[in-house]
């Protein structure tokens, strides 16, 4: 194997060792890893001692940033001294776990009843999809089982939620998405909308779309519809106004259960609390995992209202146990680290600051649409989306295979920002103690990347 990388360096050692999610191994086998060894608010450094702005809080999740907080650190710690692993089988449970639990029931947008703990937000999703089948079948309804998510979603990705994952490059050639699992239009306005179709015209159609359907498929047939309320993965898609007042008039129309996936947006990413406070949502489940921790613990939860509870209680109880668990869902340590990352959302109004700071992200952003690249600029809170196009009075995309996306990327790195570019789109959720000032610095290099592609793009003769 030839390596663009030293044959023992650290480097090396990782093509030889590692199979990496979301990457291209052929790529990898060539170029080698990025590796990251420190960080400080903000900001990382690679081995190389370069800094970057990190602008999707890792994967969406580290809202304390990258600097050792120490009470995170003495929190894991002394758990970690006190009872370092228990589980919550047969009757068991430890403090960090009933607390966690407590504090998220008290958090929660909409009345909910229990929580049950995982390590994942797919591990929450696949529970949901489990509890919603073993909650059907309770109530003497067999046929009423599958679920609709959309079109660019992302819920996990196991079997079952990569099935829920909208998206092509999470079902090709893994044989998903399993039978059950519809996919109806994604509320993306700019990418999906008829010509002159409003805002609110375009959500009347979305939710026509779900009505039609589930009429096509029988509703007595559908049991649940999936959605995250600002598709993080999907390309950072807002919906448009009505769209989930009209989606959920249909739901409760039918009795189909709404499951709200808060794992990206869930503790202060759009501006409030929940994202399901910033667009009325009202869900009878809830997954969330990124930012309960920070990001610094695997953990993650799903919450259930008292109607399904209940339901499953009873056949549970019929049965003579709930056959359902993680080893390490509810590990204490993790419950101790998120209960003390909640403290310090608190203790230092992050919410509030990342509802301060997150307009002024928007804006600067907006400042790049007049850029002959930018499509369109999208976004709530400290989550944003830049799109670039080929032609944007006709909103008319890249071929994938031009690598307008790839070439994007590479310029962001040069100029020290770390971000994803999906698709034709790149992606922004930072982590929520991000400053104006830091905001700043992010958007003059991603206009100084956006130039450098543009010159690219003329060179390579895309435009």
């Amino acid at each position: 194997m030839t390596l663009a990388v030293r044959p023992n360096s650290t480097a090396a050692r990782d093509v030889r060792s590692q199979l990496h999610p979301y990457t291209n191994p052929v790529a990898h086998e060539a170029q080698g890893p990025q590796i990251i060894t420190r960080g400080d608010g903000v900001w990382v450094e690679d081995e190389d001692g370069k800094r970057y702005i990190e602008g999707l809080a890792g994967l969406w999740c580290t809202a304390l940033g990258f600097s050792a907080e120490d009470r995170l650190a003495r929190a894991a710690y002394d758990q970690m001294k006190a009872l370092p692993f228990y589980h919550p089988f047969g009757h068991k449970a430890h403090v960090p776990g009933i607390t966690l639990a407590e504090r998220l029931l008290d958090m929660a947008p909409v009345p909910m009843s229990k929580v049950f703990f995982c390590s994942s937000g797919s591990e929450a999703n696949d529970t949901a999809l489990k509890l919603i089948r073993f909650y059907n079948n309770a109530l003497g309804r067999p046929e009423k089982k599958k679920v609709i998510s959309r079109v660019k979603a992302y819920h996990g990705v196991t079997l079952a939620t990569a099935s829920l994952t909208g998206l092509p490059f999470n079902h090709r050639d893994f044989d998903l998405p399993i039978p059950g699992v519809l996919h109806t239009t994604c509320p993306h306005h700019y990418r999906f909308a008829a010509p002159d179709e409003t805002e609110e015209d375009f959500a009347t159609r979305c939710a026509d779309d779900l009505e039609a359907m589930i009429q096509a498929e029988g509703p007595d047939t559908i049991a649940a519809f999936f959605a995250e309320p600002v598709m993080g993965a999907g390309g950072v898609i807002v919906p448009p106004p009505t769209y989930f007042e009209k989606i959920q008039a249909v739901l409760r129309r039918h009795d189909i259960l709404f499951v709200a996936d808060e794992v990206i947006c869930g503790f202060g990413r759009t501006g409030n609390p929940w994202g399901c406070q910033t667009f009325g949502l009202e869900p009878d489940m809830i997954t969330v995992a990124k930012q309960m921790s920070s990001g610094y613990m695997p953990i993650s939860a799903l919450l259930l209202n008292e109607k399904i509870y209940a339901a499953v209680r009873d056949n549970a109880g019929r049965i003579g146990m709930l056959g359902h668990g993680y080893t390490y869902g509810g590990h204490p340590v993790s419950c101790a680290v998120a209960l003390e990352a909640l403290a310090i959302y608190a203790e230092r109004d992050l919410f509030t600051h990342a509802a301060t700071v997150g307009p002024h992200l928007q804006a600067r952003l907006r400042t790049l649409a007049d850029h002959p690249l930018v499509g369109e600029v999208r976004g709530v809170g400290l989550i944003a989306g830049v799109e670039i196009a080929r032609d944007k009075a006709n909103r008319q995309p890249f071929d994938p295979s031009q690598g307008a996306g790839l070439a994007l990327g590479r310029f962001l790195h040069k100029h020290g920002v770390i971000t994803r570019v999906i698709g034709e789109t790149m992606a922004f959720s930072p982590p929520l103690i991000i400053s104006m000032a830091e905001i700043d610095t992010m958007v003059d290099r991603v206009a100084s990347a956006l130039d450098d592609t543009l010159a690219w793009c003329r060179a390579e003769g895309l435009l």
